[in-house]
């Protein structure tokens, strides 16, 4: 069986079409609950980490029972994995939406970009390393977690593929999976660095490549005008 795209499990099992969602059938009071826990656990992750969150932190936060908490969620590894993936289904809806609207790439590209510090301020990077940083030790986690970096390349592979045909780009030089690989390790890193208080350099590079892409704009019009009858 193929993979639909490269950065999808095969091994025999349909294409990931999104990060799944918990079981069907939960009573309205019990999903109610279970929102306000991931919300309670969502913003103690922003404001005091992983580290300094317990179950009692949690309940408190939520207005619930402590005990509910691994009565909903098995643990509180599964309660913060949770937080993350349903963070992720939020930011990649928007991000597969705004890719698949009309208009040039390089407008895409800019929105993005501001999506970087937007995913900054709401506390999504910071819940992401977070996250990550629990999995380096305990390999179901780190799973978890490298299971959402492939949906997030996934959503990156199909905007600059579609990207690298419409400039022409030459794929002997670069290939798209290296391209793929670089912007979405290059995401990462802008992240991670910020986190660290590291903020040097990043506007920069942002404004080199976008006078790269104004330049492939450029060319690609040219082309598409040389087609036209005169």
């Amino acid at each position: 069986m193929r993979c639909r795209t490269r950065y999808r499990d095969c091994k025999g099992a349909p294409p990931i079409e999104a990060i799944p969602r918990r079981r069907a059938g939960i009573t309205p009071a019990r999903e109610e609950a279970e929102q306000a826990f991931l919300d309670a656990a969502e913003r103690l992750l922003v404001s005091v980490g992983y580290a300094g969150i317990t179950t009692r932190k949690v309940a408190e936060e939520a207005g619930l029972n402590h005990g509910l908490v691994h009565y909903y969620f098995g643990s509180m590894q599964e309660l913060l994995l949770q937080v993350l993936e349903r963070f992720t289904d939020r930011l990649v809806e928007r991000q597969r939406e705004m890719y698949a609207a009309p208009g040039p790439f390089i407008e895409k590209w800019r929105t993005a970009m501001r999506y970087l510090d937007e995913d900054e301020d709401s506390g999504y990077a910071k819940i992401w390393y977070e996250l990550q940083a629990m999995g380096w030790n305990d390999p179901e986690i780190r799973k978890r977690v490298a299971r959402i970096t492939r949906v997030w390349y996934d959503v990156i592979d199909e905007a600059l593929t579609k990207a690298m045909d419409e400039y022409g780009l030459d794929r002997s030089t670069f290939s798209s999976e290296a391209i793929v690989t670089l912007v979405g390790t290059f995401n990462m890193g802008i992240h991670l660095q910020r986190l660290s208080g590291v903020n040097w350099g990043h506007r920069e590079l942002l404004r080199a490549i976008d006078g790269w892409l104004v330049q492939l704009e450029a060319a690609k019009a040219q082309r598409e005008s040389a087609k036209k009858p005169a």
